[in-house]
């Protein structure tokens, strides 16, 4: 049986409408990964499994929050795993931003912004792929973030100042900023 999860994952990409043909394919093949996989949001599916991820923007969109990841080593936008009780791609990028930056009232767009695949060794211990789906929020003006025990570091980074290895978020800084 198909739970919460999956059919608002099918849902929400069988309504969002990417700006160009890369994400319409990519979408396309998310969607049929999800009609093959009842697993496919459950960190379990070696195969690969969906994530959720988000852009936390300041108020003004000046400064993007990145975290100094231990497992990778990278500075990489707010993200992980679809948890059990997540029951919407939304809920868990919303969840996932929250508690990786420490900042409440986050206002997150309902509306994917990106999609990205990447092979991955995660918690399972094998590679595997993640199929991540990214979402943009805002952040309270003022806001502080803290650092949580899923990351090495926190901080704000210049919109138009990202540190080093940061290559493959200029396409998904630029979306996020578009909205």
């Amino acid at each position: 049986m198909v739970n919460a999860l999956h059919a608002d994952a099918t849902a929400t990409l069988e309504a969002w409408k990417p700006g160009d043909a890369a994400q319409e394919s990519l979408r396309q093949g998310y969607l049929g990964f999800l009609a093959a996989r009842e697993d496919a949001c459950s960190r379990s599916c070696v195969a690969g499994h969906l994530t959720a991820s988000t852009v936390v923007l300041d108020a003004r969109g000046e400064h993007v929050l990145l975290t100094l990841h231990p497992r990778v080593g990278r500075w990489l936008q707010l993200g992980g795993h679809c948890e059990p009780e997540d029951t919407s791609l939304f809920a868990a990028a919303l969840r996932e931003a929250t508690e990786e930056s420490g900042i409440d009232g986050l206002t997150l767009d309902p509306e994917p912004v990106h999609l990205d695949v990447h092979p991955v060794t995660c918690s399972l211990g094998v590679p595997t792929r993640h199929f991540d789906v990214r979402f943009v929020a805002r952040a309270p003006e003022g806001a502080q973030p803290v650092v949580s025990a899923e990351s090495d570091d926190l901080r704000w980074w210049p919109v138009t100042e990202l540190p080093p290895e940061t290559e493959d978020l200029t396409e998904l800084l630029a979306r996020a900023l578009d909205r």
